[in-house]
């Protein structure tokens, strides 16, 4: 019976004993430097880091934008294959009015006069024949240039194919030149016009700035040391600025991304808010196995001939695509994101004395004294004592 009362007033003692903080006052320098250099680490980043990096006194809104771009500049071609030409906006931008991207065409190969009839397919592996037997009727190879028409027919004096009905001649897309038809195109402009808001703060913006009038737009360039405000960008400049040569991209293509950063501080004793450029290529010129490197695609001119006949003019347009990406986050002040980030970050300041107990009871010569001190447990009998000492106290 003594043992399970024994046991039961254990449990007693263990859910109802009331704990309370006990103050310990120990004069060392050590400890209390510790102590106290916890707090300013602690001080220093609710102060340097939630505040003046984090700025968690802010609530944020993401920007929301419009971009139309207009591209000119011209060029004039003499290529050996070609009489000479003169190439305008109309011409070489594809399609004409840009928003987020838009395409400048810098090399290409062109198929002129095709017409819709039939000729001898490109020899490669599935083509070459030996009869007709090797060519099935109707049969098309999405890989192919046409529907087959069941003959076997001379390619060249040495090499046969299958006949194909499509547009004749067909494409010879490897005759591209090593050096790029439009490379006056480096010395094209293009000039971006990009409007943000920022719904939340009821806040607008234009990357044509305030202070930008006609006549500075009609003759400036941008320069990111000289003239930094300026929305018009030489293409040569920009190519350049990613890293890259801008002949040696032409002759096959790429993409570059234009990057405007608009991450804008809106409270009053900042004030400023001006978009900030950079650019990147985003293709990669080393594919694995060099495999469709580069940026092209097709297009074409139809013609109709006084007799009725329809032609066209093929172009496998090879050139650089522009992407403008625009992205930004804008912090005011407000007093919610204040209190409750402050908050959180003062909350600590209470880990402090957890960090200063820990070096108090595990690294110093005194441990083992602090930790007898540190927690003391009041029995009934020392309790009884305690206040009978204190009652003789109190009548002398």
């Amino acid at each position: 019976m003594s043992t399970s009362a024994g046991c039961c007033q254990g449990c007693l003692h263990y859910v109802f004993d009331y704990e309370t903080t006990k103050t310990l006052v120990i004069p060392s320098i050590r400890l209390g430097c510790a102590f106290r250099f916890t707090q300013l680490l602690v001080v220093l980043y609710v102060v340097g880091y939630v505040c003046v990096v984090q700025k968690a006194y802010q609530e944020t809104d993401s920007v929301i934008s419009s971009v139309t771009t207009k591209v000119k500049g011209f060029a004039l071609t003499n290529a050996s294959d070609m009489d000479p030409r003169f190439w305008d906006v109309a011409d070489y931008i594809i399609p004409p009015k840009g928003d987020h991207s838009f395409f400048v065409m810098t090399n290409m190969v062109v198929t002129p006069e095709q017409t819709q009839t039939r000729c001898p397919e490109l020899p490669s592996p599935s083509t070459i024949c030996a009869d007709d037997c090797d060519c099935t009727e109707g049969h098309s190879d999405p890989r192919g240039n046409g529907i087959q028409s069941g003959l076997c027919v001379n390619y060249s004096s040495t090499v046969q194919t299958c006949q194909v009905f499509s547009w004749c001649p067909l494409e010879i897309d490897t005759e591209l030149p090593q050096h790029a038809l439009l490379a006056a195109a480096e010395n094209f402009t293009v000039l971006i016009k990009n409007s943000v808001t920022y719904p939340k703060f009821n806040f607008h913006r234009r990357n044509i700035l305030p202070h930008i009038n006609s006549s500075y737009l009609k003759r400036c360039q941008f320069s990111r040391a000289t003239d930094p405000d300026c929305p018009i960008f030489r293409l040569k400049d920009i190519v350049s600025e990613a890293g890259e040569e801008f002949q040696d991209m032409a002759v096959k293509g790429g993409i570059l991304g234009i990057i405007i950063d608009w991450s804008c501080d809106l409270d009053w004793w900042a004030g400023k808010c001006y978009p900030k450029y950079s650019f990147h290529r985003l293709d990669n010129k080393n594919p694995v196995n060099n495999v469709a490197p580069g940026y092209n695609f097709r297009f074409a001119k139809y013609y109709k001939a006084p007799d009725g006949e329809e032609t066209r003019t093929l172009i496998k347009a090879y050139g650089i695509r522009f992407d403008v990406i625009v992205f930004g986050t804008a912090g005011k002040f407000s007093i919610v994101p204040t209190i409750v980030n402050l908050g959180a970050a003062l909350s600590f300041l209470s880990l402090v004395p957890v960090v200063s107990d820990w070096i108090m009871l595990t690294c110093t010569k005194k441990k083992d004294l602090y930790g007898k001190l540190k927690a003391t447990y009041l029995s009934e009998d020392a309790e009884a004592e305690a206040m009978s000492m204190g009652t003789s106290y109190g009548t002398q």
